[in-house]
């Protein structure tokens, strides 16, 4: 008969048997985990040299490219497209040689009637509506894509010809520049794009014409306004922190390793986008999928030290919204067989490569056991009372110290990046406080629960639809403030008196 008695003694002969087994596993994991950060952090950075301003011939074309922003926006507060349009009204770069152009949706009538009100107040703003896929004037999209075998996803598999794109912002751009591509733009034109709350600083597009001369895709940084404002804001802001300030930009420097794109605060030549077959539709993040299709096609990336101020999710549920489609759109990116990376013809290694960008967030929850296991075979040695083999005891401390050294890295480069959104030491002392190890912890466990769902989205060929993480202009007072200062993206070692922007 089984007693509680038989199960004490299957439990003290198997507890050993799975104490080992679940050390053995979540160790090497967590090796693992430390190596693949070694390695991206070993590559080295091309970041764009502003000092190269003093280089530029004022009314050169060449030297002041023609850039064009577009502004995917759908179902936006007017306020914080405000917001946006400030920093934008104050951006450095002849008036004359850039277009903001907003795309919202046809039938979003109240974006559009937002928009108008906004075109009143900002002159340089122009507004773009986007019709349904059997408008006429797609036909532009369509015919590119025919001659184009680039653009694999409207030649093979079961989207083949299927004119009915995603209702999505991929699909607001697809339409918008293929459009604009019909106007015969100059040679030499950057695109870029950016989401309805991005905030650039002043400089923004002077580094992108800087950076065009030695690159063909440039990207900015970003980091969150609202840390600190609630819990979820706090922790979605510290991933801002360390992967969009800090590891993204050592995927630049080498270029045997493959990038991806932010979503926001990037610009590519025109003609390069064009040629390569423009915007994935299917894909339910394009981010990814066009920086690897131009790195696999030649292209490299240099980096804009300043970073765009945009707003974090205030919500646990926002949170994951947010998090599950990053998630859905990194797997069908990264699908190893048969998916976009065979259709752009990467090798075995290559791809293996351009899953090293994405195990970093596979991993972090792993820092919930490999942590105390570490230190469970530290103390179990240290009063004899280890069942694990004496070599193990070296397993952990190396792992502990690795640990030790990454973590106080990432809090370094954390300390820094809150002078760009925080005035005082104490803002910034409270915000290191609230994203200490232990909850840090605590939320790399959450981020199980994105991760399970984006999986199931990409099993199911989800994700398709835009869902809205709502915006609610949280970083309005911010923003304006960093304005007046003029220092809105940049770290600076004094900071002037307080002006409100009028």
């Amino acid at each position: 008969m089984f007693t509680l008695h038989t199960l004490d003694l299957w439990w003290a002969a198997s507890a050993p048997i799975v104490l080992l087994s679940l050390y053995y596993f979540t160790q090497g994991l967590y090796s693992l985990s430390f190596l693949v950060d070694g390695y991206l952090f070993s590559r080295p950075v091309n970041m764009i040299d502003m000092a190269e301003k003093a280089d530029l011939v004022v009314g050169s074309k060449k030297d002041y490219p023609a850039i064009v922003l577009f502004y995917p926006v759908l179902e936006e507060q007017e306020s914080v497209m405000r917001t946006t349009m400030i920093a934008l009204d104050e951006l450095e770069y002849p008036k004359d040689r850039y277009r903001v152009i907003a795309i919202p949706n046809a039938n979003d009538w109240a974006t559009i009637a937002a928009l108008k009100n906004l075109q009143e107040e900002f002159p340089f703003l122009e507004l773009l509506e986007v019709p349904s896929t059997d408008h006429r004037s797609w036909q532009p999209v369509w015919d590119a894509w025919d001659s184009n075998p680039k653009a694999y996803w409207w030649h093979q598999g079961e989207n083949a010809y299927n004119k009915d794109l995603p209702p999505k912002k991929t699909r607001q751009l697809i339409y918008a520049f293929y459009n604009w591509m019909t106007t015969n733009p100059e040679p030499g034109t950057l695109i870029s794009y950016t989401d309805a709350d991005s905030c650039p600083p002043k400089d923004h597009f002077l580094a992108a014409a800087i950076g065009s001369r030695k690159y063909r895709v440039m990207q900015a940084k970003n980091v969150a306004g609202n840390a600190g404002l609630t819990w979820p804001s706090t922790f979605c802001a510290f991933d801002h922190m360390a992967w969009d300030g800090s590891k993204y930009e050592h995927l630049s420097g080498d270029p045997r390793q493959p990038f991806w794109m932010l979503g926001k605060g990037l610009f590519f030549h025109a003609q390069d986008i064009y040629d390569l077959g423009g915007f994935h539709p299917w894909i339910t993040i394009e981010d990814p999928e066009v920086g690897l299709r131009l790195w696999k096609n030649g292209k490299n990336l240099g980096i804009m030290e300043g970073s765009l101020i945009e707003e974090a999710p205030t919500t646990f549920a926002n949170a994951i919204l947010q998090r599950k489609r990053w998630i859905a759109g990194f797997f069908q990116t990264l699908k190893f067989r048969n998916g976009p990376m065979d259709r752009m013809g990467f090798s075995f290694i290559e791809k293996s490569k351009a899953w090293l960008i994405f195990l970093p967030c596979l991993t972090m929850s792993l820092n919930v056991l490999g942590f105390p296991l570490s230190v469970w075979a530290a103390v179990t040695w240290y009063n004899g009372t280890g069942i694990l083999p004496p070599w193990c005891l070296y397993w952990s401390i190396v792992n502990l110290g690795l640990y030790a050294v990454f973590m106080t890295a990432l809090y370094y480069r954390t300390w820094i990046r809150t002078s760009l959104i925080m005035d005082t030491k104490w803002e910034r002392a409270r915000y290191m406080l609230r994203v200490n190890p232990i909850f840090l912890s605590l939320w790399w466990m959450f981020w199980t629960i994105p991760l399970w769902i984006g999986y199931g989205m990409y099993r199911n060929n989800l994700g398709l639809v835009w869902e809205r993480t709502l915006k609610k202009d949280d970083n309005k007072l911010l923003v304006r403030d960093r304005v007046a200062q003029g220092t809105l993206g940049y770290v600076e070692p004094k900071r002037l008196e307080y002006r409100p922007a009028e």
